[in-house]
């Protein structure tokens, strides 16, 4: 929604915005931009009778437990029968017609994906607009317009999260892309999905929408999209990562050789690290070729790419420890990421700072599935903050490996007990995480 809310006020509207509890990175480039943002959601912004209210999903009908509407500004807008649409709605018909939109969708990596896929369209001169739902640092922005008129090619990261309480399918249908990417898929979002099989079904319908003249990009090593393409697929498909796929590399993630159809066509020389990256690269890679850029091309401007604010991004070093922040929430997040910051820091410790913060995460869902996502850790540090059941239960088989805390102040204590020189201490949260960092690198200090 923040992204949205730049690509309105490139396009030359006034924009305002309401949310609870902004963070950055987002909170600064709103600032950045000049709009104003309110806090909260109070029924007096009806006076200031926009145009358009753009919906995010993340407002609802619901009720506080005395009865009152948690929303009271969506029951004002309704009751006024005041205009309003969704955010992906919104896109589709004032930013993205006319347009060769590129569509990055997955379980994990579409934020950096995309990001990646922005930067070699940038490098090849072609202008694009784009719409990430993080900032990389390459462009120090969210989203851009980008030159319509000459180049008409729109990068988004598309999600399969729902669109809004008024529309159920998942956001990502409305984007109706030309090239899409089909990164990875597993279970996820299981506040609004019950099952695999369900996401899956949503994936086709974002395949349906590809014209005879697209190209899908998948995920070769994926067997969950494998069965989406077997419900039918009416363009050309290109793959990347399986031994047999189109796209594959040979060597480390930080260095490796990008081959196409088993001849090598570039190399990409990076500080990325994991699997997981170099997998995001061949997609990148695959998509950029459906719009004319060479996989050389793509491979040399990948080299330049500077990966995306909160995606194992360093925030401080302090007595010789190291801190990161990650976005990472989900368990095969969490264990990619800790893979991928492993293989950089060799033996040295590594201590896993995480909240299980997002919906899926709150229900329990994946709980089991924490102790594997936290085997590279060697000390794991748990918020059970918001939480309707006991981590300490869930994490167990990691023995003194793991300690959990009720608040942010009791796990910064439990953190600082155990730190050490030498130390790389990633913090993992989808959400501002209570300004952990800011308050360990101070502690750190002292």
């Amino acid at each position: 929604m923040g992204g949205l809310a730049a690509l309105a006020r490139q396009a030359g509207h006034r924009v305002t915005g309401c949310d609870a509890g902004v963070y950055p990175p987002m909170s600064d480039q709103l600032r950045s931009l000049g709009i104003d943002l309110i806090e909260g959601y109070g029924a007096d912004q009806l006076s200031l009778k926009p145009d358009v209210w753009v919906v995010g999903n993340v407002v609802s009908r619901a009720s506080m437990p005395d009865g009152t509407p948690r929303y009271p500004l969506m029951e004002a807008i309704l009751d006024a029968g005041a205009p309003y649409t969704s955010g992906p709605q919104w896109l589709a018909d004032n930013i993205l017609q006319g347009r060769h939109v590129l569509a990055v969708a997955g379980t994990h990596g579409k934020t950096t994906t995309t990001s990646m896929l922005a930067w070699i369209l940038d490098q090849a001169g072609l202008e694009p607009g784009f719409l990430v739902g993080g900032v990389p640092l390459n462009f120090g922005v969210s989203a851009r317009l980008g030159r319509s008129a000459r180049t008409p090619l729109f990068v988004i990261e598309a999600d399969e999260y729902d669109t809004a309480f008024f529309d159920k399918r998942s956001k990502f249908v409305h984007y109706r892309p030309r090239t899409a990417v089909l990164n990875n898929l597993e279970f996820d979002h299981a506040d609004i999905f019950d099952d695999l099989a369900a996401i899956e079904r949503q994936f086709h319908h974002l395949v349906r929408t590809v014209p005879a003249s697209g190209r899908i990009v998948v995920n070769g090593l994926e067997e969950s999209l494998a069965r989406v393409l077997h419900m039918g697929c009416w363009s050309e498909v290109r793959s990347f990562g399986a031994t047999v796929g189109d796209f594959t590399a040979r060597g480390e993630p930080h260095q490796f050789d990008v081959l196409q159809r088993s001849e090598p066509v570039g190399s990409v020389r990076w500080e990325l690290t994991g699997i997981h990256n170099q997998l995001n690269a061949l997609a990148a890679i695959a998509a950029a070729e459906h719009v004319g850029v060479a996989p050389s091309m793509a491979a040399a401007a990948l080299g330049r790419f500077g990966n995306v604010k909160r995606r194992l991004e360093v925030v401080g070093y302090v007595g010789g420890i190291t801190v990161y922040d990650d976005f990472a929430h989900h368990p095969t997040a969490i264990r990619t990421t800790l893979d991928g910051l492993r293989r950089r820091v060799g033996d040295a410790r590594l201590l896993a700072v995480f909240e299980p913060r997002s919906n899926t995460m709150k229900l329990g869902t994946m709980k089991a599935r924490l102790p594997w996502s936290l085997e590279q850790a060697d000390l794991a540090f748990c918020h059970r903050g918001g939480l309707g059941w006991d981590p300490r239960e869930a994490l167990a088989p990691l023995g003194e490996r793991a300690k959990v805390a009720d608040s942010i102040d009791e796990l910064v204590n439990q953190i600082l007990a155990a730190a050490r020189p030498g130390d790389h201490m990633v913090c993992m949260s989808n959400g501002g995480f209570g300004g952990i960092h800011a308050k360990l690198l101070a502690a750190l200090v002292r």
